[in-house]
């Protein structure tokens, strides 16, 4: 009888055992469910750490893509000129031209500077050219500049027997006829932004400049002041008939730009620059400091700020992965 109660009561403790056990599990619940919780955003936060340098590619191309866009500038379009005599695409002078613009591109590579003659046997295939690259341009740079005018100058002036065409860094010309060594200071583009009235201390620095620019052979950079300025003559001229150029071409920046801020004036074979601080690229009212300008500040903000992001995330990536050490 006595075992009988014992008996009743081992079970009766077992029943209350686990009762306690269940009690603990229940309490232990949500401690199990807050740990999952907090889990959770360290696993996402290991799955965007796992990504991030695919995050810090998409970065760097971004910014190799801005950088692409500021080169671009020296490949705008100034001017162009094409004859009005076409060639037939069966004219022994197609293949010619062909031959003529690859070695543009092949030479471009090695130097700034070259001329051509091709086809002297008939009249009909007979080319002259030349193609020259701003003087402060690499080799590298130069290239790409001249594929760039390649491309375009038989689209701006196809089957022309003759053409010329000017970007911000490069020029590129070809005729039937030999133009080559021989002066010609025909005006073909000029550009002038809005006038500075009344400022005698600007006038004198602009002087100065287009003084120093006159007496230059080849490519010359001059500054006096906030006034900067680069000429530069094709490199069939001889030094005499450069400086001759050269002075015509600023005789027609004063004449055709009088007191502007900046101006531009191209000659057939030479040609002279100057301008006041922020004015180097005119826009096409040439009202004041260019949209490009504004758009060069832009991408320069923009650049810091993507730079400043990708350093901010390799290092949050280098402290999470110091605690995943840990």
């Amino acid at each position: 009888f006595r075992s009988l109660p014992l008996q009743t009561q081992e079970p009766f403790k077992s029943l209350r055992e686990r009762e306690r056990e269940r009690e603990r599990e229940r309490k232990e619940m949500p401690t199990t469910t807050t740990t999952s919780n907090n889990l959770q955003p360290y696993s996402s936060s290991s799955h965007h750490h796992q990504h991030s340098p695919k995050t810090l590619a998409s970065l760097l191309s971004l910014l190799a893509l801005l950088s692409l866009c500021i080169c671009v500038k020296a490949y705008i379009f100034i001017y162009a000129g094409c004859s009005q005599e076409k060639y037939s695409p069966s004219s022994p002078f197609e293949p010619n031209l062909n031959s003529f613009l690859a070695s543009v591109v092949s030479s471009s590579s090695q130097a700034l500077y070259n001329n051509f003659a091709l086809g002297n046997s008939t009249p009909d295939s007979t080319l002259y050219g030349l193609y020259q690259c701003r003087g402060d341009l690499k080799p590298s740079e130069c290239s790409s500049c001249m594929q760039s005018a390649v491309s375009q100058i038989g689209l701006v002036c196809p089957y022309s027997y003759g053409a010329t065409l000017q970007l911000e860094g490069c020029y590129l010309r070809y005729e039937r006829y030999d133009f080559l060594g021989k002066p010609d200071t025909t005006v073909m583009y000029k550009r002038c932004s809005k006038s500075i009235n009344n400022d005698v201390e600007f006038l004198r620095r602009r002087d100065d400049v287009l003084a120093d620019l006159q007496g230059a052979f080849g490519f010359r950079v001059s500054s006096s002041g906030s006034v900067q300025g680069f000429s530069q003559c094709l490199g069939d001229l001889s030094q005499a008939d450069c400086s001759a150029c050269l002075a015509e071409a600023v005789k027609d920046l004063k004449t055709l730009c009088g007191s502007a801020a900046a101006g531009h004036v191209f000659l057939a074979k030479c040609y002279a620059q100057y301008w006041l601080a922020g004015y180097y690229d005119l826009g096409t009212h040439g009202a004041g400091p260019s949209q490009e300008d504004e758009v060069a500040k832009t991408i320069a903000i923009i650049v810091g700020v993507i730079g400043g992001i990708a350093v901010l995330i390799i290092l949050l990536s280098l402290c999470r992965g110091s605690a995943d050490g840990k």
